[in-house]
């Protein structure tokens, strides 16, 4: 039982040994910038008109700018509410069952139409400061 496994351990073991050693002889082909491999990579964010500080031979040196620190395209950025043409077919059937809703008077849907219309009048309102509020915070956290 355990000569199968040490027959496969002694074929496995001299390629894994050749597999390292090519590996680091790959390594060594290429050596740093003074013969040795850098001991830290420093992160710096620099402004308009700054110059990278050159790398030494311990350290590199990663500059970014803060000119674009966005991924995103700033026609991109902040575009307001999605327009209904490209929203998405379950976000439209929604919206179209709310306007039944509040058409048909309902109850808890603000409406002066139906039996129970008028329940939902103080929710609504909630709602709509809720989402107001939530509009001035976005606003005020994007100015710089």
């Amino acid at each position: 039982m355990f000569r199968p496994l040490l027959i496969a351990a002694l074929i496995a073991f001299p390629g894994v040994a050749v597999a390292q050693t090519s590996a680091a002889t790959a390594a060594d082909a290429v050596p740093a910038e003074g013969g040795n491999p850098p001991q830290r990579i420093r992160s710096v964010t620099l402004g308009a008109g700054q110059k990278c500080p050159p790398n030494t031979s311990t350290e590199i040196i990663v500059c970014s700018t803060l000119d674009q620190p966005y991924r995103i395209p700033k026609q991109f950025r902040n575009s307001g509410p999605i327009p209904a043409q490209n929203q998405s077919w379950a976000n439209r059937a929604a919206t179209v069952d709310e306007v039944g809703r509040v058409a048909g008077g309902l109850p808890d849907t603000c409406s002066p139409v139906g039996t129970g219309g008028q329940s939902g009048c103080a929710l609504m309102t909630n709602r709509q400061w809720a989402a107001d509020r939530r509009a001035q915070q976005a606003d005020a956290s994007q100015v710089p």
